[in-house]
């Protein structure tokens, strides 16, 4: 098989701010598999958690030092690829691209969308939460009302951990609240909150009525997600602090869901096995994303039947998104009717 990998830069209608900092404008990579004259498409986006950061240029040069060593395989050999890239330890992002990349091609081969390959109900799709970052009360207003105007939203998701303070997380998650009455929230501190300010934050939101909260310790500081829990009254669901299916053991007695991105898993291969993993250690599934393309994001909605939540947003807010896959209904994202991932190129990317 052929493997060709480009750069595309995307920028965001709304710049997102979270604990670790701000983003406006991502360069991802392309990922294009030809085989017996059909053609599959993967994405990687860079993202960083803490010490863990995986930059373009790394993602690109992994995926150009590795192509040399696939090109005898077809894209029907995913075992064997998965071996290869195991040895030559590929970036997680750097391997969703290339794994996005082969379903798409599988898909297209047989003339199904992948969601119907795999025997899913596209019916089952939850609404996909909107992510309004860290800002001033006022500004997260702004926020909030743009999300209105432009598109159909049904919930927020409201990132907390400001460098601030927690009382600077309550004006503004209040700012909000007053802005979409009528909406349901969630949150995500992105590990912004130490272990005593987790617990009044917990079951400060839970007197609000907020569906759960996301990461609220740092990724490293699991063994005090025991103790968070038990003062808890609120779900906790862990995102830094999981990336594959082998952190779920660990896990799943302190915290009530995870969420699986396709950037850290290393593609849908492992994103259905850490659905299954969850799922027998009686975990909740929510899908999120970084500053994915409708790519990527179209991707991982072939496998959101089987998610309880919903986080993939990051596509709705470009203003530059070279790629059309994901329709957008009654706030839900839904895969289409395409085979594969159901993703066309709509600008031209050099």
């Amino acid at each position: 098989m052929q493997i060709n990998v480009n750069l595309f830069t995307v920028n965001k209608r709304f710049p997102l701010t979270i604990s670790r900092g701000t983003t406006a404008q991502t360069t991802n990579v392309w990922v294009r598999i030809s085989h017996d004259r059909i053609e599959g498409w993967g994405e990687a986006s860079p993202f960083g958690v803490g010490n863990h950061r995986q930059s373009t240029d790394a993602i690109k040069d992994a995926l150009q030092q590795v192509v040399p060593l696939l090109q005898t395989f077809s894209p029907l050999q995913r075992q064997e690829i998965e071996q290869v890239l195991t040895q030559n330890q590929v970036p997680s992002a750097a391997r969703a691209a290339l794994d996005m990349a082969m379903h798409d091609w599988l898909g297209k081969c047989v003339g199904l969308p992948l969601w119907q390959l795999w025997g899913l109900d596209r019916n089952q799709i939850v609404p996909t939460s909107v992510t309004i970052g860290i800002n001033s009360p006022e500004g997260a207003r702004v926020r909030a009302r743009d999300w209105l105007k432009f598109t159909d939203v049904r919930l927020f998701k409201v990132k907390l951990g400001s460098p601030d303070g927690i009382d600077a997380d309550q004006k503004m998650l209040l700012a909000v609240r007053e802005e979409a009455p009528e909406l349901e929230f969630f949150v995500d501190a992105n590990g912004g909150w130490s272990l005593e300010d987790a617990i009044a934050m917990c079951n400060w939101l839970a007197d609000l009525g907020i569906k759960y909260v996301e990461q609220p310790l740092p990724r490293g500081e699991e063994p005090s997600l025991a103790k968070l829990k038990e003062h808890s009254p609120l779900p906790i669901f862990v995102d830094e602090s999981c990336f594959t299916s082998a952190d779920i053991p660990d896990l799943a007695n302190y915290v009530d869901g995870i969420n699986i991105k396709l950037m850290k898993s290393g593609g849908l291969t492992e994103a259905m096995r850490m659905v299954h993993t969850a799922r027998a250690h009686r975990l909740q599934v929510m899908f999120g994303c970084y500053s994915d393309s409708s790519l990527a994001n179209t991707a991982a909605l072939q496998l959101a039947p089987l998610a309880d939540y919903l986080d993939l947003d990051s596509h709705l807010n470009l203003i530059d998104d070279p790629f059309t896959g994901a329709l957008l209904k009654e706030g839900r994202v839904l895969p289409n009717d395409l085979p594969g991932l159901g993703v066309q190129h709509s600008a031209s990317i050099t």
